[in-house]
């Protein structure tokens, strides 16, 4: 694969052989974030862990402390009162039936998350061969399936990420932007780490973080000490 000169000069920078310490790493990633665009910052974490069993699958959500930086746009399925909560609460779209056909025969997508309340899911269970495979689909995991949509709508927009597996045993996500001060972009990065720490499954046997790394979109990754965090 072809790399452009900027990426060719930031990747200099990086010694690919140093487990970086947190707050060096993501000086560096900031530093190599030159694009004119504001760059994501991202956090991939390599783990032990075989998805194809139920009892090892990762899947949560967290609240970051100082958000990710992007302007998410929400959907909520909910009918009556619940429909009117999430509307009061700022959810960006809000509806029911009607929606599917416009999703299933029109393409429409323009959002990011989508909320549920329970009683929907028989509705939103018709989108899931399109909203699954983008990762749209609710999950009471991730509190998106929920009657408190109000709280599920500010978390989201105060920050909320989901973190899961992908089919490589991958967690990919978002930890803000490369315009954030290094110590904001700490704390969210530590905040994720202490929840993917905790959701260790119970069963697994061997090394359950094998690497972590941070990157921005155009930038190179760099790869962080492991063993400091699992402290």
């Amino acid at each position: 694969m072809k790399r452009g000169k900027r990426y060719v000069e930031a990747a200099k920078s990086v010694d690919r052989a140093t487990l970086y310490d947190a707050a060096d790493a993501i000086a560096l990633v900031k530093k190599n974030a030159v694009a004119k665009f504001d760059e994501t910052i991202e956090a991939h974490i390599r783990t032990g862990c075989d998805g194809r069993h139920a009892d090892q699958q990762i899947r949560g959500a967290v609240v970051l402390p100082h958000g990710t930086g992007k302007v998410v746009r929400i959907l909520v399925f909910a009918k009556g009162v619940k429909a009117d909560e999430a509307q009061a609460a700022g959810a960006d779209y809000v509806g029911a039936e009607e929606l599917i056909p416009k999703i299933q025969n029109e393409g429409w997508l323009d959002f990011d998350v989508v909320v549920a309340t329970p009683d929907m899911m028989g509705v939103v269970g018709r989108l899931g061969r399109i909203l699954g495979p983008k990762g749209l689909m609710p999950n009471p995991k991730a509190g998106t399936v929920t009657m408190d949509v109000t709280k599920a709508i500010k978390d989201i927009k105060a920050g909320k990420i989901e973190y899961r597996l992908d089919k490589t045993n991958i967690i990919h996500v978002p930890v803000g932007k490369a315009s954030f001060e290094a110590e904001k972009l700490a704390d969210n990065f530590q905040t994720l780490m202490d929840a993917i720490v905790k959701a260790k499954p119970s069963t697994l046997k061997g090394a359950y973080l094998k690497s972590v790394t941070l990157t921005s979109t155009m930038g190179p990754g760099v790869k962080l000490n492991v063993a400091k965090l699992m402290n």
